[in-house]
């Protein structure tokens, strides 16, 4: 009964999976349907799946689909690993177009078989470039269920990891060919440590529309935004409120819950969790939608604070009836009976059952509504509670909430009054911090009040609105903010008449159109070293709330300073991670090459020009040195070849040709064209002559110096132990180094050559953080 399953438990033997007070509780509770108690305790004690989902905004989500399909899943056919037989894996039937998967391999028989260890390749290092993720089946639920289009402006209040995050950000790029969606994701998180960790996750999708800030959720403030020259409270279209809970639905994944469990957990979370999602649908716009979900079974944490939820909202909120949404995926209905119990195993049915001295841990809002009526017309069957032995999952519970009018403690407050405690600086904008709905929030501030608002903070702190004039968005000045976590460095928009930016427009033939308003850096004095760039729609969030909100990250990098890089004719070269979304406005420097040429680039360290089609080499010809881009374009009539457009960075010296392209980047496209990169040997030492340009970029590299990034991996690599969930992004939570050990490094310069690269690795090889 201890559910020790050698060879495949993890390295758990020692954990017995047994809890007596969790069968009594979910048996009284009656979640699992007659007769299926068995089935569901026997699946809690097998080990989770592994699952995998494809980035699918991406154009190579249909190649890196047929490479698994055909490659490697035909691989695992009739193999047996410690005696026991993999099984192919599946597609997960109710996730879109066969872009999620799972097989039973466990992360540990991955990571050791020597088997497997092409497969695991493959994993790690699409996981690096943002084409994989490693995520849990019903972790991909909620944001499939908020419906989200690209110009949707989205919160995710509770967002670390990030592997949910992700998916919001897919789902505004589902339209490749628009650089900037309208729409974008501010992806929150309370502790600092794990805020890092979600901008790594992020940084691997590489958009422009994704911020990620660190605040408690409960009271994260009310941000606004500028329309039209007016000053407008932002409410969000979209909201995903997975709200930190007791877990017990991941006990097949974390073992320590067994001995763990208690209804205390639940008992505690609770409140907050009331309190988040009460903040949560404060700032959903009307008509908007809210998903609410844990990782727990428990209906203290899920049906309790719905249906608290829906009570005091008084009709301004209304669950979704998604039964006919994500078909194929087997659910429960939510329940409207139950009762509460303490960790002794003393159950009580009603409030006033409580005795005084219990009524700190257990709240009124815990227990089922009586009425009748009121219970029947908050439709709580149209939650769904996922249940493991279903479809060989962990456990899980959502609820989609919409909002059809403003919430009722709003619609009461005196205007006028709401913004003035809201000092500049103070991080501490509480909204939601009580149970008995004394929120004050202004729903629909007027002109005259945001005039009162901005003439009080003019004289709180006329520092500040000099900064955003000059379009500088510091950290908030408050000491509070300085006790925790880094002190991060400000956000900096280049003014209009930068002389930074002519070079690099002449340079590139920028299109007029191109947004240059939207470029920032990280410094606020001396040499600007990295040039990033955010949506219009984050610049407008940006600027007006930078003495709100604490902002970790935001930006794509779209540009690097290159030492010496003026004799080029610019001293800013072009960065591979933001080239997707600057390509469409360059109009100079563009190379066409055919599929040849790309293997050489990708496979070569420095390679001459004599080497390339003589196309290539007559287009190189008449170009100055300097960054270049290089651009694949399918041909339709070889369908053999990789049928998706590649957009590469690269540099042209007086003799040679290269491309700039961080490691698992370039041996991503090398797959996609069939080229085998497992059984590759390291190359021998460097041959002694070296181009003017590698010596050049050697020099950028110690120029560089240490760029915001840094901090973000030298946090990352630190979170070994401290991270649940599905905290790595990795399918097999292994670094970029063991990759690097066993595969030739197909690219030397991400060690000696150019600064880009050898940041880009960097930040890859943060992935390590668990195990």
């Amino acid at each position: 009964g201890g559910g020790v399953f050698q060879g495949w438990a993890g390295g758990y033997p020692e954990i017995v999976k047994e809890n007596e007070l969790f069968e009594r509780y979910y048996r009284e509770l009656g979640i699992v349907p007659a007769g299926e108690w068995g089935a569901f305790m026997a699946a809690l004690r097998e080990p989770l799946p592994a699952t995998l989902r494809i980035t699918g905004y991406r154009s190579h989500a249909k190649e890196i689909l047929h490479c698994l399909k055909e490659k490697y899943f035909k691989e695992l056919q009739n193999l047996e690993v410690d005696g026991q037989k993999v099984e192919m894996p599946q597609s997960l039937s109710w996730y879109p177009e066969e872009l999620a998967w799972h097989t039973n391999l466990s992360r540990k028989i991955l990571r050791k078989s020597p088997q497997l260890e092409k497969f695991h390749q493959f994993l790690v290092s699409e996981t690096e470039c943002g084409n994989i993720s490693r995520q849990e089946a019903v972790s991909m639920i909620p944001p499939l269920l908020l419906n989200v289009n690209p110009h949707h402006k989205i919160l995710d209040m509770c967002a670390a990891p990030g592997s949910k995050t992700a998916q919001l950000i897919e789902m505004l790029h589902a339209d490749m060919n628009v650089p900037f969606p309208k729409g974008f994701v501010i992806a929150n998180d309370v502790d600092n440590k794990r805020c890092y960790l979600l901008v790594h996750q992020a940084k691997r999708l590489n958009s422009p529309c994704i911020m990620v800030v660190n605040h408690d959720a409960s009271s994260i403030p009310n941000l606004q935004i500028d329309v039209d020259g007016r000053k407008e409270v932002l409410f969000y279209d979209r909201i995903l409120c997975d709200v930190p809970c007791s877990g017990d639905g991941t006990m097949r994944k974390n073992i320590d819950v067994w001995k763990k469990w208690t209804t205390q957990n639940s008992l505690q979370l609770h409140g907050l969790q009331l309190r988040i999602a009460t903040r949560g649908v404060e700032q959903l716009a009307e008509g908007g939608r809210m998903v609410y979900s844990t990782c727990s079974l428990n209906p203290i944490e899920n049906e309790a604070v719905i249906a608290s939820l829906l009570e005091k909202s008084q009709g301004a909120l209304e669950l979704a009836d998604v039964s006919s949404e994500l078909p194929g995926l087997k659910r429960m209905p939510g329940i409207t009976k139950w009762k509460v119990m303490l960790k002794d195993g003393q159950w009580f049915e009603e409030w006033k059952d409580v005795p005084s001295n219990r009524q700190t841990q257990i709240r009124p809002t815990m227990f089922p509504v009586k009425d009748e009526e009121k219970l029947k017309a908050m439709n709580l069957e149209r939650c769904l509670r996922i249940l493991p032995h279903h479809q060989n999952t962990g456990g899980f519970f959502v609820a989609v909430l919409i909002k059809k009018s403003p919430m009722p403690w709003n619609k009461r407050q005196p205007k006028v009054h709401q913004k003035l405690p809201q000092r500049t600086g103070d991080t501490e904008v509480t909204a939601a911090n009580s149970d008995n709905n004394s929120e004050c929030i202004t729903e629909e501030p007027t002109l005259a009040e945001n005039e009162e608002s901005k003439t009080v903070q003019e004289l709180q702190n006329s520092d500040t609105e000099q900064s955003k004039k000059e379009g500088v968005c510091g950290p908030p000045p408050s000491k509070k903010m300085k006790l925790f976590g880094f002190k991060e460095d400000p956000f900096v928009f280049l003014p209009e008449d930068d002389p930074l930016f002519l070079p690099i427009q002449k340079f590139y033939a920028l299109d007029p159109s191109f947004p240059k308003m939207n470029l920032l850096t990280r410094t606020q004095e001396g040499k600007k070293r990295q040039l990033y760039m955010v949506s219009k729609e984050l610049r407008n969030v940006l600027l007006n709330n930078s003495e709100k909100m604490k902002v970790i990250n935001t930006g794509i990098k779209v540009w690097s300073r290159n030492s010496d890089g003026e004799q080029f004719g610019c001293a800013f070269r072009l960065a591979q991670e933001g080239i997707y979304t600057l390509y469409p406005f360059l109009h100079a420097r563009i190379i066409s090459v055919c599929i040849e040429d790309v293997k050489i680039l990708l496979t070569q360290e420095n390679p001459f020009l004599s080497k390339f089609s003589s196309e290539t080499q007559k287009k190189v010809k008449d170009m100055a040195m300097g960054s270049i881009v290089l651009k694949y374009d399918p041909d339709p009539e070889k369908p053999d070849d990789l049928q998706c457009p590649i957009v590469l960075c690269g540099w042209q010296g007086k003799t040679s040709l290269r491309a700039f392209v961080p490691k698992n980047e370039r041996l991503h496209y090398l797959r996609m064209m069939g080229v085998e990169v497992f059984k590759a040997k390291r190359k021998e030492e460097e041959s002694e002559s070296k181009t003017e340009e590698e010596g050049q970029h050697r020099l950028a590299q110690t120029e560089e110096g240490m760029d915001v990034e840094d901090k973000e991996h030298d946090l990352v690599t630190k979170m070994e132990a401290e991270i649940g969930e599905e905290s790595s992004h990795s399918p097999v939570e292994s670094s970029a180094m063991e990759v690097e050990n066993k595969i030739e490094d197909l690219d030397q310069s991400s060690k000696n050559a150019n600064s880009h690269v050898s940041q880009e690795s960097k930040n890859a090889d943060t992935s390590n953080v668990k195990d």
